[in-house]
């Protein structure tokens, strides 16, 4: 069969756990590898350095378990120097197992994706290399330590402890400018989480939605479809930090921030003539 080494496989991600999504091709080992860019098929390059002047908007990627469209949202933000955290919104993370009614379940926040890769290829590896689940959770271990829940998530403290995952340089402080989640029920969780947390920083975030199905194959094409969103977000900040003199978020003081949060909803429309088939949500919320 093809080799994928750019994708981890997942299962769809619900709180009833689904039948597993059909085999995807298998992929060499990656614990020790950089992913493939499937755009080209060429390795990426490392990612550089980046200087006072490389400005970046500091990006989240949500889905519900963490582990299938986030994350490939998040490995392709990171590979392209973007500042970026995932979460899920799930109550507990849930992988399918060997029937519908016997998934494999998980605590977030405390279980490592190495841990459940290896508790799996203990089990049963041929039945959980056919369904995509080592595959997905061999990228998954290269991006970061394991799943974390977004209601537990201690906006503006300091994640430190997260310095070795991939783009933590930048979102160390705790918080972010654009909130990305796939499916609409994880945006209507973060949405409502934030108003019940009260906006106690007074920090304005962009949280966008982007309707991905919870298979690999159209994870991979959203994972694409939201880093050409940021590039385009990143471009308008940019635009609007040159004109304030840095302030970009700064409207209050005549700077461009204000402007910035303006030009979103017509960003994301002009998005969205590219990428039809991924529906979008927006709103302006506070941290």
């Amino acid at each position: 069969m093809a080799t994928d080494p750019r994708l981890a496989r997942d299962p769809r991600l619900t709180n009833t756990p689904p039948h597993p999504p059909p085999p995807p091709p298998p992929q060499e080992a990656l614990s020790q590898q950089r992913p493939l860019d499937q755009s080209n098929g060429a390795t990426p390059q490392p990612a550089q350095p980046r200087d006072g002047n490389d400005f970046r908007l500091k990006f989240c990627t949500v889905c519900a378990s963490n582990q299938n469209r986030s994350m490939e949202a998040h490995l392709r933000l990171s590979l392209a120097n973007y500042p970026v955290i995932s979460f899920g919104t799930g109550s507990l993370v849930r992988l399918p197992g060997p029937s519908i009614s016997q998934p494999n379940v998980y605590p977030f926040n405390s279980t490592s994706y190495d841990t459940m890769y290896t508790e799996l290829n203990g089990k049963d590896p041929r039945l959980y290399r056919a369904n995509g689940l080592l595959t997905m959770l061999e990228r998954n271990r290269s991006v970061k330590f394991g799943p974390e829940r977004w209601q537990d998530w201690a906006i503006g403290t300091p994640r430190l402890e997260h310095r070795d995952d991939r783009g933590s340089a930048g979102v160390e402080g705790g918080v972010v400018d654009i909130v990305i989640t796939c499916e609409e029920r994880c945006w209507d969780a973060v949405v409502d989480n934030l108003v019940e947390r009260e906006g106690k920083l007074n920090r304005p975030v962009h949280v966008i939605n982007v309707d991905i199905k919870d298979n690999h194959e159209e994870a991979l094409v959203g994972g694409k479809a939201i880093l050409e969103l940021a590039d385009m977000l990143n471009a308008a900040a940019k635009e609007e930090r040159s004109r304030s003199g840095g302030e970009w978020r700064n409207g209050a003081s005549g700077g461009g921030g204000s402007g910035f949060d303006e030009r979103v909803p017509d960003i994301i429309a002009t998005w969205q003539e590219k990428w039809p088939t991924l529906p979008a949500l927006w709103t302006l919320a506070w941290f």
